[in-house]
């Protein structure tokens, strides 16, 4: 049986590390929501179902649901042949794919500092102060520590953690096109400052099975409604 991936449709959001793991490996998936938010929701709200997930995204196989995307990839990885085979490190792979959930809430609170239940304009002042926080320290301060991690790698400069591709690989592409989009201005000298994320981006950017991928009409095009969100007024290069 495939697979069944369950997130927002018309978003790429947190669904999207689930789906650079599945379509790296090729593997056999359906994106449920694409086609019925119903069928994800009847799960959420279950009065039965053991173990719920709070929210999206989750997976299923078979009779299992499993949550959370760090938790979904610990799961997903050895499967699919994206985590090292060493026990030690898969829990450093699971670390750091923690260390990214984290990133994403700062990120995500760039456009929404205040409420998630208030539109952007409710709470632009706010956000405008938020992000330049943001690109002026906690930018930095991530990307500088993914870029030592890869530097550090005894096994080579464009893998995060062992000798092969890694799903925490896949998830770091996704955030540096994620930043791209949000934060142009900011990220305008990313590449030299960050020379090993920027080999990283470019090497899985190139894997035959993730160009197929971005050139898909299964691939989401980042907008306002997801994680990141380009404002003009919240980006700079200062």
């Amino acid at each position: 049986m495939p697979y069944e991936l369950y997130y927002w449709d018309g978003i790429p959001g947190r669904g999207e590390f689930i789906r650079l793991a599945l379509e790296e490996a090729g593997a056999d998936y359906v994106d449920v929501a694409r086609d019925s938010t119903a069928a994800m929701m009847k799960i959420i709200n279950s009065r039965t179902e053991p173990h719920i997930p709070f929210a999206p995204p989750f997976l299923r196989d078979g009779e299992m649901i499993v949550s959370h995307v760090a938790n979904i990839l610990l799961y997903l990885g050895p499967k699919l042949g994206l985590a090292p085979k060493d026990e030690r490190l898969r829990y450093a792979a699971n670390g750091l794919q923690l260390t990214i959930a984290d990133f994403l809430v700062q990120i995500h609170d760039t456009h929404h500092p205040i409420s998630v239940s208030q539109y952007y304009e409710d709470q632009k002042d706010a956000a405008r102060v938020r992000a330049a926080a943001f690109i002026a320290e906690r930018l930095p301060k991530y990307l500088g520590y993914f870029e030592r991690v890869l530097q550090q790698n005894p096994h080579g400069d464009t893998r995060m953690v062992g000798n092969g591709l890694s799903y925490v690989d896949l998830s770091l592409f996704h955030v540096i096109e994620g930043l791209r989009y949000a934060f142009p201005r900011a990220m305008q000298d990313y590449e030299r400052q960050y020379p090993a994320l920027d080999a990283l981006h470019d090497a899985v950017g190139q894997r035959p099975n993730i160009k197929r991928y971005l050139a898909s009409r299964r691939r989401l095009a980042f907008n306002e409604s997801g994680i990141f969100r380009h404002y003009p007024e919240l980006d700079t290069s200062d």
